[in-house]
């Protein structure tokens, strides 16, 4: 790939992957166009650009996933390069064809890559041949329902049934037994067939007590790759992260050894270039498998800048302007460790549903070790026509401790008004005794959250508080009774919202 320094870079998304992107373009000299719709036109990121342009209406399939309007402002402006964030189009690649005929780089990796990555069916057959460990499973799309009885009686059940396009846990089932098959079958081609338009469904192993660890790749257009370690992402809602961090607590140097390296050879598998995320399930006895690879940049990539020292948007940046990697594996090491939560206008007590509304209060926390990537401001309203999160929050600490302990603080210190957030989820989680430990896997949310502990009416913190008033009146006429030991944790004035 021939060398072509950027000297414009317009960035296809918006909100707070937008501005941090902006940001780095902006110390590296590049000029930035922001593409608004009209619910974003007083947004922060619009105006942190040196040039803007709205192109369209609230809805993003009628502005943000418009390729024709995005290409045309390339054109009109200029443009050398188009950084497409995460979500919308960062992994389309007919964005990536069109951008291309019009002789603007795409900041990410090409077409073929996204194509095959994108399908899981074809992303297993293409990492099968260089040895990366894989689910049981079947090898295509089940045809129907007795082919997908005779595969799960062959690995055994539970089975996990699974939409081949697509993410987010649509067309996702987890089926227990043969009598739930049918229906679980039916309702997962449905929904993958209404979410992406494609309704063919894999079937694999159902991994129990899974962890979902996924290893950080970059690779530039001269050959070399390299792991940036892995981030465990397994604190999740509806099969969507909310809390991650790195490193993960649980690998040992050996394992992050084989897993990284899997991690390269599945970026080999279709000569990945740029920024990639390989994902992969580590079972109970510490065996992992790959799942998927994210052919774009990671929400939860502000932690692994944070122990490696990196600057991600930078680095693919510069691959895309036909540079090489500025390290090799050997030079990279783990500094410390880092945790992000994302603070979502969602209520936690109420089934984790959007809360929209503006924001009376906005008043991000700081201090050492905080980092906060959001796009909003006091005042704001958050729209209903994209995903409600407001803001990521970053601590960095030496150690696992400092950083939880960092983060509680943050949280703390973070005053949102006018809406529900994820926070109070969040908080109970960093005190949470599995946590802590870093003994928990993606059942988290399922084994160890109750609404009820964020509202003070928490029967296991009831019956402790009256076992000690019982105990407070029997002392008035004879021994006191002891009470019994209650966890600790932050109290219940600052797990409301304020």
């Amino acid at each position: 790939m021939a060398k072509k320094k950027i000297k414009k870079l317009l960035v296809a998304n918006r909100g707070e992957i937008a501005l941090r992107v902006m940001r780095s373009a902006r110390e590296m000299g590049i000029s930035t166009v922001a593409v608004y719709s009209e619910a974003d036109r007083h947004a922060p990121f619009v105006r942190f650009a040196d040039e803007a342009v709205c192109i369209g209406p609230a809805p993003s399939k009628e502005s943000y996933l418009v390729i024709d309007k995005l290409v045309q402002v390339c054109m009109d402006l200029q443009v050398d390069a188009v950084h497409p964030g995460y979500g919308f189009l960062s992994e389309n690649g007919a964005f990536a064809q069109a951008l291309e005929k019009a002789g603007v780089i795409f900041v990410g990796p090409t077409p073929h890559a996204m194509k095959v990555m994108g399908d899981k069916l074809a992303a297993k057959e293409a990492v099968k041949a260089f040895g990366v460990p894989l689910v049981p499973g079947t090898e295509g799309a089940v045809s129907g329902l007795e082919e997908a009885m005779k595969v799960a009686r062959t690995i055994t059940f539970p089975i996990l049934i699974k939409a081949a396009a697509g993410g987010g846990g649509k067309g996702m089932r987890v089926v227990n037994a043969e009598p739930e098959l049918k229906e679980s079958l039916e309702r997962a081609i449905s929904e993958a067939q209404n979410a992406f338009g494609d309704g063919s469904v894999f079937i694999e192993k159902y991994v129990a007590g899974p962890r979902h660890i996924e290893v950080q790749v970059m690779a530039d257009t001269h050959g070399n790759v390299c792991y940036l370690f892995e981030r465990e992402c397994s604190v999740q809602r509806r099969h969507q992260k909310v809390v991650e961090e790195a490193p993960s607590a649980v690998l040992t140097p050996e394992l992050r050894k084989r897993m990284g390296e899997a991690a390269v050879a599945v970026a080999k598998s279709v000569d990945y270039v740029g920024a990639g995320t390989v994902e992969f399930l580590l079972d109970e006895q510490r065996n992992f498998y790959f799942m998927e690879m994210n052919t774009r940049l990671q929400v939860e990539h502000p932690v692994t800048e944070m122990i490696t020292g990196l600057d991600l948007v930078k680095l693919q940046i510069r691959v895309a302007e036909g540079e090489k990697l500025p390290f090799a594996q050997s030079d990279l090491a783990i500094n410390g460790h880092a945790i992000e939560i994302r603070v979502y206008a969602e209520d936690p007590a109420n089934n984790f549903l959007p809360d929209i509304g503006t924001l009376t209060t906005y008043r991000p926390p700081q201090g050492p070790g905080v980092r906060v990537d959001d796009g909003f401001e006091e005042g704001m309203t958050i729209p209903i026509h994209y995903d409600p999160m407001i803001a990521k929050l970053i601590t960095h600490g030496a150690t696992r401790e400092e950083a939880i302990a960092r983060m509680e603080r943050a949280i703390d210190d973070y005053a949102i008004g006018g809406v529900e957030t994820t926070l109070p989820f969040c908080r109970f989680t960093m005190g949470h005794e599995a946590f802590r430990k870093g003994a928990y896997d993606t059942h988290f949310v399922r084994d160890h959250f109750r609404p009820e502990v964020l509202d003070g009416s928490d029967p296991v913190e009831e019956q402790a508080a009256a076992a000690i008033a019982a105990g407070i009146l029997e002392g008035r006429s004879g021994p006191a009774m002891a009470a019994p030991a209650v966890a600790q944790g932050p109290s219940l004035w600052k797990l409301r919202r304020r």
